[in-house]
């Protein structure tokens, strides 16, 4: 009998026990509603460097960590066909040139001069059968074969002069022609020298000399050597409390323990429709000592924040609308701004109050 009495007692001590709730009340201190956000690093500007033809890697005049100037050559990509269609080209457009052909153009200018001397005669000769042909000197056959002569010759001077003409505009074609086949093939040539789009810093080289490369991969990533951004990633739930302007709070892995401000500069406006999350871009404003591209930071993009407001831990709001002050007693009450661990309770309590947890 004494031991079904020790029993009652334990189980009775154990319900009273597991009838404890925990309890608390509302404390009034400063609370910040923010988004979550991850993301990287990276240089302003920052882009991958693609090789416009394929072909192999001749020659690489740059390392990491070199500073290049826009414009300058950062790899040379073999293609001895090229360079040989260039060279024709080239020996097509000096073939072609007018000067070159200044020697025939020459001769056209002879023969219309003789042509001219010609015509110029037979119509000298002409006019004196005419003049002798109204004084009934000489025969009706001499005239008309003078005629027929002069006819003849001032044929032979048009023809000349387009003989002439022709052959100009041809050459003059064929040389425009010729010189833009050269621009064009020299067009083509230059796609072999990939050149740097920007000033800034050779932040990766992603391909080594003698390895064959193609439009589809990049060689290299550049991008500016002291400026840089932060590329963060924005549930689309979210999305539409971020603005521009908003401040953000940023922790680097590589400075754990120190939080860094930002601020939001631009929200590209298309989703990924993978990750369902839009990219945000913000700019320091409090900047570590030493930055490289793609390191990963978390940021709290800042929405609201108030001081002195009366707040809860956020497990004793009950589906966001009520608390309890007892086991059955439920209190309504008006929320407004929220972080990760408190809410902050406008209408429905005061700080005397006691609320039990759920």
């Amino acid at each position: 009998m004494k031991r079904y009495f020790q029993l009652a007692f334990l189980l009775v001590c154990l319900a009273s026990c597991g009838g404890d709730r925990e309890t608390t009340q509302p404390t009034v201190e400063d609370i910040t509603e923010s988004v979550y956000a991850s993301g990287v690093v990276k240089s302003r500007n920052q882009y991958q460097v693609y090789p416009v033809v394929s072909g192999i890697i001749e020659e690489i005049l740059v390392t990491e960590g070199d500073t290049v100037q826009q414009g300058e050559v950062l790899v040379r990509i073999g293609n001895e066909a090229a360079r040989l269609s260039t060279e024709n080209a080239r020996l097509a457009a000096e073939y072609a040139r007018v000067s070159a052909n200044a020697e025939k153009l020459a001769e056209l200018e002879e023969n219309i001069e003789l042509a001219r001397s010609r015509m110029r005669n037979d119509s000298l000769l002409l006019v004196r059968q005419r003049n002798l042909w109204e004084n009934q000197i000489g025969t009706r056959v001499e005239l008309e074969q003078r005629e027929l002569a002069y006819k003849n010759s001032a044929t032979a001077y048009r023809s000349a002069r387009l003989r002439y003409n022709d052959l100009k505009k041809q050459l003059d074609f064929a040389a425009r022609q010729s010189q833009k086949n050269l621009q064009i093939s020299q067009s083509q040539s230059s796609d072999f020298t990939v050149r740097s789009e920007t000033n800034g810093k050779v932040y990766s080289m992603l391909r080594e000399k003698g390895e064959l490369v193609s439009p589809q991969v990049p060689i290299a990533v550049l991008g500016d050597a002291e400026e840089f951004i932060l590329e963060l990633q924005v549930d689309e739930y979210d999305i539409a409390r971020v603005k521009p302007g908003q401040q953000v709070l940023l922790n680097l892995d590589s400075y754990r323990g120190q939080v860094f401000e930002g601020r939001i500069t631009k929200i590209n406006p298309a989703m990924n429709e993978r990750t369902r999350s839009f990219t945000v871009e913000a700019e320091f404003v409090t900047m570590p000592d030493a930055l490289y591209p793609n390191l990963t930071t978390e940021a709290n993009i800042v929405i609201q924040a108030k001081k002195d407001a009366l707040t809860i831990p956020r497990d004793y709001l009950v589906d966001g609308t009520y608390v309890l002050k007892s086991k059955d007693e439920r209190v309504p009450v008006k929320t407004g701004l929220k972080d990760y661990q408190k809410v902050e309770i406008v209408e429905g309590l005061s700080r005397e109050d006691v609320i039990v947890k759920p």
